[in-house]
């Protein structure tokens, strides 16, 4: 691109009507002179500079600017060409046939939504993404006596057949609804418990709850809001735990592939059974259990961290790196890698579920830890 090109794509940038080809040449253009610079300039530098370009062109002013290339350069490391400490070009280092060619950017990885396979009694598996909102999903039981629908929000529900027989002892059927990477999905369940289940995580559960409990088992996470019946306790298994509760709001966090069960008390009252010990919480209190511990540990926690993915929200509370990038693997359909010593790397705050990674990268980037994007792969490194 000669001068005049660049001047013109210039003044499209400042007056907003720069199409996204147009920038990525602009950008290729300022990054190839930059990569051939042997200066590097702070970012105040760097705004300077681009500041004392704009100055210098016929471009009308406006009262906020935003800039392009500056912290995008500080992000990459490159550096400017400089004269007198300032960024600048010539004629003559812009020549008439000078080409630059644009490479495509990778492309971004989208975030997940609501995906889930539901598990029939007789092993029929059903993608809710292939059903349609206000279908009737499947009848369980000899006499239909559960009727499987999906509301307009796409919630499963459980409707019990007033007539149906419920006290024949093999009357109950086992559904088991499961989320794949990338996925999650809410149900209600016969009894009016609300379960949402987050990514990679799955919950068999009974179309109704005969008998004098009502059993759930569960693997991975998932948010609870358990109908009231004092004559039915409800009680959740996962792994070695055991969590009992009559009417309560409270979230389970048990991956097989993370070393620590969480069990999060937001509403009422749980008890949380382990080998011989149980501990019983209150709310803003989480238990944490390990497959090696002797105790379980009860300590208090900020509980909007805990329950944030519920909110289509990443919320951090002190969280190590590791564990901040297993939900991004199971939410991103990620693999990650990890070079240096990033150990002691710790975050708070936040951001949504619905960005592309590279938002919540650059989020993550404040912490001082960077991340290099090769396909399906981030590479973390201090």
């Amino acid at each position: 691109m000669n001068e005049s090109e660049i001047l013109a794509l210039l003044q499209k940038y400042q007056e907003g009507t720069l199409s996204n080809e147009d920038k990525d040449k602009l950008e290729a253009w300022y990054l190839h002179k930059a990569s051939n610079s042997n200066r590097q300039l702070s970012e105040y530098e760097l705004e300077d500079s681009y500041e004392h370009l704009k100055s210098k062109l016929p471009l009308a002013q406006k009262a906020k600017v935003v800039s392009l290339w500056p912290r995008v350069a500080v992000a990459a490391s490159v550096t400017l060409l400089l004269g007198s400490g300032i960024f600048y070009f010539t004629k003559s280092e812009v020549k008439e046939e000078e080409k630059i060619q644009v490479v495509e950017k990778p492309k971004d990885i989208a975030p997940g939504g609501n995906k889930g396979i539901l598990t029939l009694s007789n092993g029929k598996q059903i993608v809710l993404s292939d059903v349609s909102a206000k279908d009737i999903i499947a009848k369980e039981g000899e006499e239909d006596e559960v009727t499987i629908k999906m509301d307009a929000n796409g919630v499963i529900t459980y409707v019990i057949n007033p007539n149906a027989d419920s006290s024949k002892e093999n009357a109950n059927s086992f559904n088991t609804l499961s989320t794949p990477t990338g996925g999650q999905y809410n149900i209600v369940l016969a009894d009016g418990t609300k379960v949402f289940l987050n990514a990679v995580s799955s919950i068999k559960y009974p179309t109704q709850f005969n008998g004098d409990e009502r059993t759930v088992e569960l693997e991975g996470e998932a948010y609870f809001e358990v109908a009231k019946d004092k004559s039915k306790p409800f009680i959740v298994k996962s792994d070695n735990q055991k969590i009992q509760v009559l009417g309560t709001h409270f979230n389970v966090h048990a991956y097989n592939n993370e070393a620590i069960i969480k069990t999060t008390l937001l509403e009422g009252s749980v008890a949380v059974a382990f080998r011989n010990q149980t501990a019983i919480l209150k709310p803003g209190q989480q238990s944490n259990i390990t497959e090696n511990s002797t105790k379980i540990t009860v300590k208090e926690v900020d509980t909007e961290a805990a329950i944030a993915w519920t909110n289509g929200r990443f919320k951090f509370d002190n969280a190590d790196l590791k564990s901040v990038m297993k939900q991004l693997e199971r939410w991103y359909g990620i693999k990650v890698e990890y070079r240096g010593d990033v150990s002691d790397v710790r975050f708070n705050g936040g951001t949504f579920r619905n960005k592309n990674l590279s938002e919540v990268l650059k989020v993550l980037e404040l912490s001082n830890i960077k991340f290099r994007v090769e396909g399906k792969t981030i590479i973390v490194y201090p």
